[in-house]
């Protein structure tokens, strides 16, 4: 029998925990058509994986690429860590569904973390997520799934009110629910440090959750670290009410904090899943980290008012210990500063660090972006990434932002990082477990039950890697390094990326559950 490829002489990780085994993977068209010892098959093309693990490609269930999966420079960064789709629509807010107006918005508070949509996509009016899918859909090397955002269909329906819906409003909401899943959705999702999502409450989302009917709820909780109770007693009340599953985005914070909250949830009953990255660092908007709750972030106009009016004087002392933790990330019309941290950019600058944060703020329309050291940071830190990651409801995701001169490395490391440090070095997974945690696991999350494992029938999404030197070269300093030891990848049957580089095919598919 021929065959389209076959990758020929390879140790397999099939994505349900086994060891590596020597197989060969046959492709015909986007499919798996065989899987074992194929000596003496033909095919069309063949790729030679002697020394090196076959694996069923990773799932990014967590990137900000929603508009940057359109640069073959963030599609390169991503396949050479094996990532072959991306979930987007992360935190509740990214350009679908709504109107012209909640779009621009969603664009312009988040544009720090999203970037401005191109591709085609965008036509200055208002986008379903059937449009936003089709715009993706084989236009880039990449697959993409989409979480319907909460904050944007909040603001859609609401505007930047911090009010409870009335019933009418709730039921405009519960309609873009049901057509964003008939549209091909894959969940729900939320930002409840971020606005207008840190206007809701668990009553109302838990309202927008009924429709979801197995998909997940996935939540950038109300809060983190120490204060992780805060955020999961929530998660789990919302859980509770609608008897959705959840999943929580980048859980970071103290292992002994976070780990007994996930297993008293999970006690409850409480279908629980959650993502994390293997860095101690994170990347957002600087305006939610540096001002105050009653500055009205949905609101920019008056939010510039307020920091050029002198308001928030009496804010600025409260920020003494904040500002040697922040690292300059995006500055439109300050471009010298990224890079920088906030100190030696002031002290460039001539000005306190509390002044040229606003002056940063106020000259880029509140779109300037920040690398944040968190408080754990440190030994104790490193250890608690490494007892979350461990943890079997752990799937892989990189948070990863690509706007900005100097982005956090986690776009362009992350899954890498995983292979390379956390299994090859550390052994906080097995080959096997990898496969399960980055392929396998995230695919079964979110409705994919085609994807995450090799086997005969399934989409031939593909990674090929070398297990002794895979590993993530992106640094705090150089962000955008592309990782080393993948060099080839296939999406639905289709070489992407070979011998390191992209071969210009955009097989990509808009993955529907």
């Amino acid at each position: 029998m021929a065959f389209d490829v076959i990758i020929s002489g390879g140790h397999l990780l099939d994505g349900t925990g086994a060891p590596p085994y020597r197989a060969d993977v046959a492709i015909t068209g986007d499919r798996v058509a065989a899987v074992g010892r194929l000596d003496g098959a033909e095919a069309a093309s063949v790729i030679d994986a002697s020394g090196r693990f076959v694996a069923p490609g990773f799932i990014d269930c967590h990137a900000h690429g929603d508009a940057a999966v359109f640069d073959p420079a963030v599609q390169l960064a991503a396949l050479r860590q094996g990532v072959t789709t991306f979930v987007l629509g992360q935190d509740g807010l990214s350009f679908a569904p709504g109107s012209a107006d909640a779009v621009a918005y969603a664009e312009r508070y988040f544009a720090a973390v999203n970037g401005p949509l191109a591709g085609g996509v965008r036509s200055g009016g208002g986008l379903t997520v059937a449009e936003l899918l089709q715009g993706y859909d084989r236009a880039v090397a990449l697959n993409t799934a989409y979480l319907i955002p909460h904050g944007t269909i909040r603001y859609d329906v609401m505007g930047p009110s911090s009010g409870a819906p009335a019933r009418d409003e709730l039921t405009r909401l519960l309609t873009h629910v049901e057509r964003g899943l008939a549209d091909g959705a894959v969940g729900l999702s939320s930002g409840l440090e971020y606005l207008p999502g840190r206007y809701a409450s668990a009553a109302e989302l838990a309202a927008l959750c009924a429709p979801l009917a197995g998909l997940p709820y996935v939540t950038h909780m109300r809060a983190y670290g120490e204060r992780a109770d805060v955020g999961m007693s929530e998660v789990v009340e919302i859980a509770q009410r609608s008897g959705t599953a959840v999943h929580i985005s980048h859980l970071h914070g103290p292992a002994d904090v976070l780990l007994p909250l996930v297993e008293q949830a999970l006690a409850g009953g409480v279908d629980l899943t959650f993502d994390s990255y293997p860095y101690l660092r994170g990347n957002t908007i600087l305006a939610m980290v540096v001002l105050p709750p009653e500055v009205p972030g949905a609101e920019p106009d008056r939010a510039l008012e307020m920091l050029s009016s002198g308001e928030l004087d009496a804010w600025w002392p409260e920020l003494a210990r904040t500002w040697p933790r922040l690292t300059i990330s995006h500055a439109p019309g300050l471009e010298w500063a990224e890079g920088l941290g906030m100190v030696e950019a002031a002290e460039r600058a001539g000005l306190a660090p509390h002044e040229f944060c606003r002056r940063l703020l106020i000259e880029t329309r509140l779109e300037a972006g920040c690398v944040t050291a968190r408080p754990d940071e440190g030994p104790e830190g490193e250890e608690s990434v490494r007892r979350v990651l461990r943890h079997p409801s752990h799937t892989g995701g990189s948070d990863g932002i690509y706007v900005g001169g100097h982005p956090h490395p986690r776009g362009f490391g992350a899954f890498a990082r995983f292979l390379g440090r956390h299994v090859r070095e550390l052994g906080d997974w097995t080959w096997g477990e990898a496969a399960v945690h980055l392929s396998s696991h995230p695919a079964r999350r979110f409705g994919l039950t085609d994807r995450g494992l090799l086997r005969r029938g399934f989409a031939a999404d593909v990674v090929v890697f070398d297990p002794a030197t895979v590993t993530d070269l992106a640094t705090y300093e150089a962000p955008r390094t592309p990782a080393r030891g993948v060099d080839d990848v296939l999406v639905s049957g289709v070489p992407v990326l070979a011998n390191g580089a992209l071969t210009g095919e955009t097989p990509g598919r808009a993955l529907r559950p």
